[in-house]
């Protein structure tokens, strides 16, 4: 079984994922200038340098915490965190969190704990706006399946949303990962829903319009 390395997947603080857009877009900004094209070269590399910033990948960590210490997937915003009942992702009562990827986020995805990929499941669908409640059962998914070390069941989704036409995996199943490990990322906006235990405590953070950071906001802990 591979344990996922932290830095496998990303160069210089860039998302290899983005790495091609970005050499075509240096390319093209170099050939426009070469050939005089100086308006439309110059709106090529301000193209290039949002490519640049779109695809940071910071490094993260959540520092010195629990293997039951749940962190943010994603960065943005919580736009639903509530119980739920027998859900597509999670058999029983389970408390679902929903965490909104504006094009200005890191767009990177992070472990919440530590564990085992005991499942992936990709379905293509329709490409609604992130936000929307039906987003979460009609578009485009990879929903990530996670034992943790104590044996409880977590589900992670990475949902494309309106603009987003890219979901990136970086697992398979039965790899190890630790907490706020990189496990994928969604290109340009996005959602990942987050289905826990029911008897997760939560902490203050978990409510809707709240700004949560990738691997390193707390959200809980499992009893």
């Amino acid at each position: 079984m591979k344990k996922i390395k932290n830095r496998e997947h990303t160069f210089a603080g860039i998302a290899k994922t983005g790495l091609p857009f970005i050499l075509i877009g240096i390319f093209f900004t170099a050939a426009l200038l070469f050939i005089g094209g100086t308006i439309i070269g110059f709106i090529s590399l301000f193209i290039t340098l949002f490519l640049c910033w779109f695809f940071r990948d910071p490094e993260r960590s959540a520092g010195i915490v629990s293997s039951d210490t749940i962190v943010s997937p994603a960065d943005g915003k919580i736009i639903f965190a509530d119980f739920v009942e027998n859900t597509r992702f999670y058999n029983g009562r389970c408390f679902k969190i929903s965490i909104f990827m504006s094009i200005f986020n890191v767009h990177v995805n992070r472990a919440v704990c530590a564990g085992k990929i005991a499942k992936i499941e990709y379905n293509p669908g329709k490409f609604f706006k992130a936000h929307l409640d039906k987003a979460s059962l009609q578009n485009e998914y990879n929903a990530v399946y996670l034992t943790t070390e104590s044996g409880r069941n977590i589900t992670m989704i990475q949902i494309a949303g309106f603009i987003a036409r890219r979901i990136v995996c970086y697992i398979k199943q039965g790899s190890i990962i630790d907490t706020s490990s990189r496990f994928g990322m969604i290109c340009f906006g996005s959602r990942v829903d987050l289905y826990l235990p029911a008897d997760i405590q939560t902490t203050g953070v978990v409510f809707c319009e709240q700004n949560v950071t990738a691997g390193k906001t707390i959200l809980g802990k499992l009893k």
